[in-house]
């Protein structure tokens, strides 16, 4: 058997749950529940760009997982199925042993399989495809929102960027707030059962990856709809509301990204609804602001003025 296969059977097959065939023939078998729609993501992570390249393999594995069940949240999709492609620089059998660990963890607990993938020499470059289902028509898309809906978001924001901050020596955390803002960094938790539950009342939804202006920003051009967002809402750690200025508050709480919590809307008639389904998941949700048949997207201080957004959100090909 050659290398390549070698480290496959070794590192990457697993049992499977609800998969006909899985990994170890050209392609994989899979039926889907009666009645359901097929929804599909992918997402990639590259060394240098998405994380460090002497980041810990055993966190890797769970996040670059765990972003893609984010994806399928976002859409109210039970996530079911994966593959993986990665390139490696050389097979490093540690290294291999952790990534798989983590990345296998993840998949326990939200209950997906690995199904297929490939993998190849080259760059550390991490491909994820994911595969969910979700009942005909339920699926809640970026282009729902109507005028007057509530904004929420679930979680805290902001954690993830000042992590970053600190480990690029733009910040210097205290190890508490330090703790929280790296396992949000390295470990994210995609709110699957928040999105699955959302289906009943959210008129649209994204998961937070490249920051809430610009994700948010996503909703708005897909729905026609302008918002209003009350700044002294946004939920966030101390350390960002108490100790940073305003601009750096824009920069880690509203441009930040990696977060992977969930911004969604609703109408206002279901305040109860949204808060109950969060009670009954024991996670936090916030209204945040509302949207507006306003053009564009506004932001209110606490003396609810208006102020100027000067940040807008991670882009990849930016310079």
């Amino acid at each position: 058997m050659s290398p390549e296969f070698n480290l496959i059977q070794q590192y990457f097959t697993r049992p499977t749950r609800h998969t006909n065939l899985g990994v170890g023939d050209d392609a994989a078998l899979i039926s889907l529940s009666a009645g359901m729609e097929l929804a599909i993501s992918a997402d990639m992570l590259v060394a240098g760009t998405h994380f460090f390249a002497d980041c810990d393999a055993e966190q890797l594995g769970w996040k670059s997982l765990a972003v893609n069940i984010s994806d399928m949240a976002a859409m109210g999709a039970n996530a079911k199925w994966a593959t993986l492609a990665i390139a490696l620089p050389d097979i490093n059998h540690p290294w291999l042993a952790a990534f798989s660990q983590g990345f296998f963890a993840c998949a326990d607990a939200f209950n997906v399989d690995l199904i297929g993938g490939d993998t190849t020499r080259g760059p550390l470059t991490i491909s994820v495809q994911m595969m969910g289902e979700v009942p005909a028509g339920l699926a809640i898309k970026r282009s729902g929102a109507k005028i007057g809906d509530d904004i929420w978001v679930s979680g805290q924001l902001g954690g993830a960027a000042i992590g970053l901050a600190h480990l690029q020596k733009k910040l210097q955390l205290e190890s508490d707030v330090l703790q929280t803002s790296l396992a949000a960094l390295h470990s994210p938790t995609p709110r699957a059962a928040l999105g699955v539950a959302l289906r009943s009342v959210a008129t649209s939804c994204i998961d937070i990856s490249d920051g809430l202006l610009a994700d948010l920003g996503h909703i708005l051009k897909a729905s026609n709809v302008g918002a209003t967002l009350n700044l002294a809402d946004i939920p966030c750690h101390d350390f960002l509301r108490n100790r940073i200025n305003e601009t750096e508050f824009q920069q880690y709480v509203l441009a930040g990204g990696e977060d992977y919590e969930l911004c969604f809307t609703a109408p206002s008639h279901t305040r109860h609804a949204v808060l109950d389904i969060a009670q009954r998941l024991n996670l936090s949700v916030t209204r945040i602001g509302n949207t507006s048949n306003n053009i564009d997207l506004r932001a209110l201080d606490n003396a609810q003025l208006p102020i100027t957004l000067s940040h807008k959100g991670f882009d990849h090909f930016a310079n």
